[in-house]
């Protein structure tokens, strides 16, 4: 095998057409090899010594090898953990730049740097092989040609986010074949893309994508890391969501499709942590090439500053560490075509030790890059470090999940005591939180439910988490759920309860989709998914994370035409996604742009918004030319009489739609020009005919 001395970049191993460059830092390391495997990855071939070394970086050129070659990396150096140095030649590592891996993890003791089981773990070497239980990198030419691909640039204001999972969209699509099911090729299949559409979001955001592997002890459980939220490859797509015949290019084709349909693809990306846990993890990647420059390291360097619950956290103010990052990204958006990310664990992304900076080393970098800085950046805005929620302190530029948002609606809608100014601030955007340094409602992220906690159809079905099936004696997952059985919990027959729960689901869901901000519909919510009160399904590859495409009821279709309908109502008005925040300023002399309503038509006093009971109320808001609005809010147990407002002479309000109905549109044209009555926990829209 002939080797030159290539170049310290870029890092990874390159193809260029005529040969490979391979480039690996490792600040600490006395030698990088680079180990060959057969095209099964079974047998390991060649150990090549990466002949140069340059600003800390290994590097070699080899004009003998060439894309489908199958590898890994050796790293030679101290095992000291006293030091921070856990190098260990025995274990074959994961190019961290790879993009492409074959194979899964296999458990075994021979995965970890030290001696399972030793009296002193941290300082007693394992010197077993583990390239037979490591999954292997293949060197891949990444060019493809995309044809006529058009990235969709639906404004912030404009946008309706879908929150979904690759398997979960596609395991029970029984118009694929099977080995298409659970991959992006399927993702990619004309009927999901005609249901996203029909159901009028604009983006797509998937749950990790990016190379994972179960961990050790759910699979000694027989569970798995569905989620995804463990990862060790930022370059490299998880190989279970590529098809046999997929390659590198499979994420790339599903991309084209969805763009074609208007349909941006947003990835959830995990840069806070790695697979690697805490210093009873495994050896896998990073921690073989130079533990003490990409993990943050304790007081005592034996163990791992931990903000993430995962057992370590990446050091990004590293400037190779922060290059990597900065890399994985641009791949994905240059190379990819993604139009946007969310970020887990957002808050350690800024942390300075326990301090957490707005102006951090990350945030600074991405804003400044003319790449990353134009597309959609989305912070999950806690960590479990000090002070880990960080709702609205994150820079201009960057959307947040709103969790109050959540929290708030849930437990108005519930008829908890004290929410109505909450639900209002909710309603317009959370101004109060976000309203500063420019930052406008599209900066509030709003969602009723996630991947993480209860779906919508479970919200109004159990008042308790029922996680028996991930094997912890129900103890993990959220005990705060802000649910309602609605008197009986888990399914029932009875009409007046499924009435009931059908109803609350329509109140919630109009509320997020008629509220100022980003809104962000969870996968299968639209036609009642339900995972058995299960609030914290990491684990569960079963149908309990599936979406029913063929099994669905009357109600369930018929809840799905109803958000569809919502979503189009919402793309129609431009008074439900004003781009800058509303303060009742006026916007005439009869009116202003929102103003706050009692059921006797006149505007709520200060005393009335103190009263812990208030639970209907009216939101009116207009523009200049005074089209208006107006959402009559009935959270109470017993129907409300609201008195409308009077602007001008022989007005009238035109009934928009209400929730007290199976059906949208299931109701007669009306006109009202005195009072409409609201029935118990409804709501009802009115739209103010021009004059």
């Amino acid at each position: 095998m002939r080797v030159e001395p290539g170049l310290p970049y870029p890092l990874g191993a390159t193809w260029d057409g005529a040969g490979v460059n391979v480039a690996v830092f490792s600040a600490h390391a006395e030698k990088l090899e680079l180990c060959l495997f057969d095209q099964k990855g079974n047998r390991e071939l060649q150990r090549i010594a990466l002949p140069e070394h340059t600003h800390e970086v290994w590097h070699g050129y080899f004009p003998d090898l060439f894309p489908g070659q199958v590898y890994g990396l050796r790293a030679h150096g101290p095992y000291d953990p006293g030091q921070g140095h856990r190098f260990n030649p025995a274990k074959l590592l994961i190019d961290p730049h790879a993009k492409l891996l074959m194979g899964n993890l296999r458990w075994h003791d021979a995965c970890f740097g030290y001696r399972v089981g030793s009296s002193r773990q941290d300082l007693s070497i394992d010197r077993r092989d583990s390239a037979f239980v490591m999954p292997k990198c293949v060197i891949s030419d990444t060019a493809m040609t995309w044809g006529e691909d058009v990235r969709p640039q639906h404004s912030w204001s404009n946008t309706v986010i879908y929150e979904a999972h690759v398997k979960g969209m596609t395991a029970r699509l029984d118009d694929l074949p099977d080995q298409l099911r659970g991959t992006f090729a399927g993702l990619a299949h004309p009927r999901v893309i005609d249901h996203l559409v029909k159901l009028g979001v604009t983006a797509i955001e998937l749950l990790p994508i990016q190379a994972f592997f179960d961990d050790r002890y759910l699979v000694e459980k027989r569970l798995v890391n569905y989620w995804g939220y463990n990862t060790i490859g930022f370059f490299a797509a998880a190989p279970r969501y590529v098809s046999p015949h997929g390659g590198v290019h499979e994420f790339k084709r599903m991309v084209r499709k969805l763009h074609a349909a208007g349909i941006e693809v947003i990835l959830d990306v995990v840069y806070n942590h790695t697979a690697e846990g805490n210093q009873l993890g495994p050896t896998l990647s990073f921690r073989g090439l130079d533990n003490a420059s990409y993990y943050i390291l304790g007081d005592d360097p034996r163990y791992y500053y931990d903000t993430t619950g995962c057992g370590n956290t990446l050091y990004l103010k590293h400037p190779r560490v922060l290059q990597m990052v900065m890399d994985s990204l641009r791949y994905w958006v240059e190379e990819c075509h993604v139009d946007g990310f969310r970020f887990d664990l957002a808050t350690a992304l800024g942390r300075e030790r326990d301090n957490f900076e707005p102006s951090s080393i990350f945030f600074d970098t991405v804003h400044q890059d003319p790449v990353l800085s134009r597309v959609k950046l989305i912070a999950e805005p806690w960590d479990l470090g000090p002070d880990g929620y960080q709702l609205g302190n994150f820079p201009p530029g960057w959307a947040e999940w709103n969790g109050a948002y959540r929290d708030q609606v849930r437990s108005f809608w519930r008829g908890d005591e004290h929410l109505a100014s909450g639900l209002a601030s909710c309603l317009l955007g959370s101004a109060e939180t976000f309203d500063r340094r420019g930052r406008k409602p599209w900066a509030s992220v709003n969602f009723i439910t996630a991947h993480d906690g209860f779906t919508l159809a479970d919200l109004y079905a159990y008042n308790e988490r029922h996680n028996e099936a991930n094997l912890e004696d129900n103890r993990d997952g959220h005990s705060d759920n802000r649910s309602w059985d609605c008197g009986v919990e888990g399914p029932s027959d009875d009409p007046e309860v499924s009435h009931l729960r059908a109803r609350m689901r329509r109140n919630l869901i109009s509320t997020l989709l008629l509220s100022q901000g980003t809104p962000m519909l969870l996968m299968g919510d639209e036609v009642g998914r339900s995972q058995q009160g299960n609030n914290n399904a990491y684990c569960q590859d079963t149908d309990i994370n599936w979406l029913a495409w063929d099994d669905l009821d009357e109600e369930s279709l018929a809840f799905c035409e109803f958000v569809a309908r919502l979503v189009a109502l919402r793309h129609t008005h431009e008074r439900l996604r004003i781009p800058h925040f509303l303060h009742g300023r006026p916007v005439d002399e009869r009116f202003r742009d929102v103003t706050w309503l009692a059921p006797s038509g006149e505007e709520l006093t200060p005393e009335q918004w103190d009263d812990q009971d208030l639970r209907s109320l009216a939101l009116m808001h207009c523009t200049r030319d005074g089209d208006c609005l107006l959402l009559l809010i009935n959270a109470a147990p017993d129907d409300v009489n609201f008195h409308l407002p009077v602007l001008d002479e022989q007005q009238e309000w035109h009934l928009v739609m209400h929730t007290d109905c199976d059906t949208w549109g299931g109701w007669e044209e009306r006109h009202h020009s005195g009072h409409v009555v609201v029935t118990a926990r409804s709501l009802t829209l009115l739209e103010r005919d021009p004059q």
